[in-house]
């Protein structure tokens, strides 16, 4: 009998094995500290010190889980010692977690680890990997209510950042060149995923990509974005890392680029489509080579410098503020990608009182109300964010809108009548 019981405990000991490896360095008790949320996006190089220091820093002292699903322990040392003497707080602990399949991923020990840890940062791999093993899952629900409901930093490098966005390539049929993409945008590997995953402020909606030190990956970028466009009718996003550089995403949506420019040529892109009514690809159709051309304004993109003190940067709130950067326009015609300077994508009306035909929208900027005056009937109004989506509302009977529960930032309101449809830009105080 003992012989018996001894070889059940080893068979289970192996399938925990199996299911996934656990590397902890540091304090076995959970830290409570005073942590931040935010969100660090890093190139799939080395790392970036001067972004992890910030990463890091945001955990204020606490507990630091890395999830991969290949691997082993590389980033314990290097965050609980190597830089223990530039954080603000020494790290508390850091466990690293190698999951190999569903089963880890779920497993109540892990998903705890999960929930007490102030800071989480994916490794790099297989994307499809963190897909097939996080998604619509027990882990998927751990990690979205760390963001949003214990608000703790998040991060990832590579295929890590890959998955962060709320759109994502998932590499469910393997990589993708830009050959295949533009020659092809429905091409079955051009798979992708559409906010089904994780839900991170300020990547809403968007679709992150690394290693853009590779053209090629640009332009199999902008075929991501053109499917997105197409599919869902709303303007799409992206963001776009050079290997050796990272973007830091403070919860006022200031995303601060790191590198070592002008040393290096290290840079951050910031993909969106152009604001304007017609802003979706002239031909983005299965078996046809993608024409998103727009007057060689399809995509406007801010191209940021990351510096070691990370002082450069552009604010994700509005899609058009930045500092120390500069635009470019980017193209595809008829399969062909082409990058050349541009200009401010000029979302921005200065005036504070709309009036178009018989239509008045203020006051602009609002606060806790949008009020309407139309001498026309409204057959629809719509309110969107910045990033598309689409926000309920219902106008009162005084002709108002109650918008006390949104944030602060940049919104667009569309009014239908019989005769026009009107887009106008408001701001959120």
């Amino acid at each position: 009998m003992k012989k018996i019981t001894l070889l059940c405990l080893l068979s289970l000991q192996i399938s925990f094995a199996q299911n996934y490896t656990e590397y902890h360095t540091g304090s076995n008790a959970d830290a409570i500290t005073y942590h931040e949320a935010g969100v660090c996006l890093m190139g799939g190089a080395t790392e970036q010190e001067d972004a992890m220091i910030w990463f890091l820093n945001k955990a204020d002292g606490g507990d630091v889980v890395v999830l991969r699903a290949s691997g082993s322990d590389g980033y314990n040392d290097y965050f609980y010692t190597d830089l223990a003497s530039d954080l603000n707080s020494p790290i508390n602990s850091v466990t690293t977690f190698v999951i190999n399949n569903v089963a880890g991923a779920t497993d109540p020990y892990v998903l705890q680890k999960v929930a007490d840890a102030e800071a989480i940062w994916f490794a790099g791999g297989d994307q499809y990997d963190y897909v097939s093993y996080f998604k619509d899952n027990a882990m998927e629900n751990a990690l979205n209510t760390f963001v949003n409901t214990k608000q703790g930093v998040i991060g990832g490098t590579s295929a890590g950042l890959a998955i962060l966005g709320g759109n994502y390539f998932s590499a469910q049929y393997g990589t993708l060149s830009s050959e295949v993409a533009l020659s092809n945008p429905y091409h079955p590997r051009v798979a992708i995923g559409e906010n089904d995953f994780l839900d991170i402020p300020n990547l809403n909606n968007l679709v992150t990509d690394s290693h853009y030190d590779n053209p090629d990956r640009r332009a199999r970028h902008s075929v991501l974005l053109a499917r997105l466009a197409t599919d869902n009718g709303t303007r799409s996003f992206g963001i776009g890392c050079n290997e050796y550089t990272a973007v830091c995403i403070g919860a006022d949506g200031k995303a601060y680029v790191y590198g070592e420019y002008p040393a290096y040529d290290e840079f951050v892109y910031f993909l969106q489509a152009n604001c304007v009514t017609d802003f979706e690809p002239e031909n983005c159709t299965a078996g046809v080579p993608l024409t998103w051309n727009r007057n060689g304004e399809a995509i406007k993109v801010y191209k940021v410098p990351g510096t070691e003190t990370g002082v450069n940067y552009f604010d994700l709130s509005d899609w058009e503020t930045g500092s120390g950067g500069e635009w470019r326009d980017w193209s595809v015609d008829n399969g062909v990608f082409t990058s050349v300077a541009g200009t401010n994508p000029q979302c921005t009306l200065s005036v504070s009182e709309f009036e178009i035909a018989n239509i008045k929208v203020y006051p602009n900027p609002f606060v806790d109300s949008i009020q309407i005056e139309s001498d026309v009937v409204l057959k629809s109004i719509q309110l969107i964010d910045i990033l598309g989506n689409t926000i309920p509302v219902k106008l009162q009977s005084n002709n108002t809108i109650n918008t006390a529960s949104l944030s602060s930032g940049i919104y667009f309101i569309q009014l239908k009548s019989d005769s026009a449809t009107q887009v106008l830009r408001l701001v959120k105080k």
